[in-house]
């Protein structure tokens, strides 16, 4: 049966984000509860390491999913033609050796704990704030919730954008090829400062939706699980 390769590269993403994204919303709680003082500063570090962890093991998928989407950007003669996730890893192993899943991984995992910090300790701040000025209960009401993740991202949209653009640049170069210095001060000389900005609105445009709906289903997962519990505060 044939399988689109656009439609295949999408799966693959797609447990990728799975995974780091249930390692990341799952430490984050664990975390806040052994916080004794959860303030602002307490739950940014909380959610960077978070993010920082969960995106360890989802960096081979981030590698081989960057690759197989510029693919048909290239030449012919250069494109890799990676059939599916598997694949592309076993060529990977093959051509560049058993380290292949490390390139790119700091500014991945710098990225992604940034990621989670603008995401949830935000989405916890904004949450907190809009709660205390609307006299609304934070943690039941929807209409706060979805202002806050709203607000949260923004904020991730504006601080990770640009890491998105370093990262990327890595990942499709392969193994060993640019230093994240290198890259930038390419860019930099290329673009000037304007490179930052690149695809913030694609970004947000795809990341808004996705912040929103993740953390609007995670408060009410919460609500469930607190209920099924006799739970009644976080």
């Amino acid at each position: 049966m044939y399988v689109n390769p656009h439609q295949k590269n999408e799966i693959d993403t797609n447990k990728s984000a799975v995974t780091y994204g249930t390692i990341r919303l799952a430490s984050y709680e664990k975390l806040k509860e052994h916080l004794s003082s959860p303030t602002p500063t307490a739950l940014t570090l909380s959610a960077a390491v978070s993010g920082f962890i969960g995106a360890i093991p989802g960096n081979a998928s981030d590698i081989a999913n960057i690759r197989m989407q510029n693919d048909a950007s290239l030449p012919p003669a250069q494109r890799r033609n990676y059939r599916h996730i598997l694949h592309a890893w076993s060529v990977m192993y093959k051509n560049e050796g058993p380290l292949f899943f490390t390139q790119g991984m700091l500014p991945n995992c710098i990225r992604c704990g940034l990621m989670t910090a603008c995401q949830l300790a935000s989405y916890d701040y904004f949450k907190n704030l809009f709660g205390r000025v609307s006299g609304l209960q934070a943690e039941s009401s929807s209409i706060v919730h979805l202002g806050s993740s709203v607000m949260a991202a923004f904020v991730a949209t504006s601080v990770c954008s640009p890491i998105d653009v370093v990262k990327t640049q890595l990942m499709g170069l392969g193994s060993g090829k640019k230093s994240v210095i290198r890259v930038v001060g390419d860019m930099t000389r290329a673009e000037g400062v304007r490179w930052v900005f690149r695809g913030w609105v694609p970004s947000f445009v795809r990341l808004g939706p996705q912040t929103v709906a993740t953390l609007v289903l995670l408060e009410q997962h919460k609500k469930v699980y607190r209920g099924l519990l006799g739970i009644n505060d976080i």
